[in-house]
């Protein structure tokens, strides 16, 4: 699996893209990754339901993952560089 390595500026995303990355390279299987980075996206983002959670994820998963674009034509969260 190549290591995402684009500058995304919503910290939320980057981490999500790093943890999926980390918990597969040892050994998680997908959903529990999968899962596991809706649950952190949901940390970043309290409000936020689990469907949106789990279809950001999905998508940003798709993109700098599966596609390996490193385009930042997605829709994310709208946190911006400033969240923590």
């Amino acid at each position: 699996m190549a290591r995402f390595e684009t500058r995304v500026t919503r910290r939320c995303e980057a981490a999500v893209i790093t943890a999926y990355q980390e918990l597969r390279e040892i050994g998680t299987a997908d959903p529990q990754a999968f899962n596991a980075c809706t649950t952190l996206y949901r940390i970043h983002h309290p409000e936020a339901s689990v469907t949106e959670a789990r279809r950001l994820v999905a998508e940003w998963i798709d993109h700098h993952i599966i596609r390996q674009e490193n385009t930042m034509a997605l829709a994310g969260c709208g946190c911006g560089e400033d969240h923590a």
